[in-house]
């Protein structure tokens, strides 16, 4: 698939991926990526491969939170080990705000502006993870170390 097939907000994450250096190609799937079991069946892998973009508030400021599929962020001890005031999750409006994406198809990058970002540190898990590429219906292939690199992000456990 080349670039300029891809829906506009893809091709948007499609050059950030390029400028950082990545080389996984972003993907348009024919069914949705909206959940992580809905991306991991997509795929043909393990729920716990896919790396969720959860956009949280926190200090008055949008965050970034990149999960793995296999469980919830328990956003008490996330915000405790990030040093970091309550997190809240965003509201549709805000997240759209915050990156220009919709709920279901947030990609680590892309954004206006870098948010402050986590990796789960359980996405080191697996040697090859999926995020999404700007819609629900897109995604590309990296890894945890990578995500780390590109979104100059802290890795931390998200759950207890």
């Amino acid at each position: 698939m080349t670039t300029s097939s891809l829906p506009a907000r893809s091709q948007q994450v499609a050059r950030a991926l390029a400028a950082a250096g990545v080389r996984g190609e972003v993907r348009e799937l024919a069914d949705s990526t909206r959940t992580a079991a809905e991306a991991a069946a997509a795929l043909g892998c393990d729920i716990g491969a896919i790396a969720n973009s959860l956009i949280f508030i926190s200090d008055n400021e949008p965050v970034l939170v990149l999960t793995s599929g296999r469980h919830r962020v328990d956003t008490k001890a996330l915000a405790e080990r990030w040093s970091r005031g309550k997190l809240h999750r965003a509201t549709p409006d805000q997240v759209r705000e915050a990156t220009g994406q919709v709920i279901g198809g947030v990609a680590p990058l892309g954004h206006p502006t870098p948010l402050p970002t986590v990796v789960d540190a359980a996405l080191s898990d697996y040697p090859q993870i999926w995020a999404a590429a700007g819609t629900p219906r897109t995604v590309f292939p990296t890894t945890a170390a990578e995500l780390r690199r590109i979104t100059n992000a802290t890795e931390l456990p998200v759950t207890t």
